[in-house]
């Protein structure tokens, strides 16, 4: 990706979040769900601490002026299990919910590791 697509990816990203905590998001699937990778991932087996790593610590992410632990952990709060069930996991078809929360588990698995 270019400097400007990382950008409009993470712009993008942030945009869905907001929404998502003002609960102004109804329906999303695996597919159209702001996973924190520079590429959406096919499968929850492809989040990988490798491709997590490149975008919570991109250089252009929006967040690139704290420090990369700091980074990581708000990434690690965002994705907490009882906050993203209870919050974000609701506004998931119900035929995607399993697929995505296996997806959040593996975000979390990988965010630890990069601690």
């Amino acid at each position: 990706l270019t400097k400007d697509e990382m950008i409009k990816l993470f712009d993008a990203h942030e945009a869905l979040w907001l929404k998502l905590n003002r609960g102004e998001v109804d329906k999303l699937t695996f597919r159209t769900f702001p996973w924190p990778m520079l590429r959406r991932p096919p499968e929850p087996e492809n989040i990988t601490a490798g491709a997590l790593e490149a975008y919570v610590l991109n250089p252009h992410h929006p967040a690139a002026a704290k420090a990369e632990r700091d980074r990581v952990k708000e990434q690690i709060r965002r994705w907490h299990p009882d906050r993203f069930d209870n919050r974000v996991l609701l506004k998931v078809t119900e035929e995607d919910k399993e697929t995505v929360r296996r997806g959040a588990a593996e975000v979390v698995r990988g965010l630890n590791d990069l601690l």
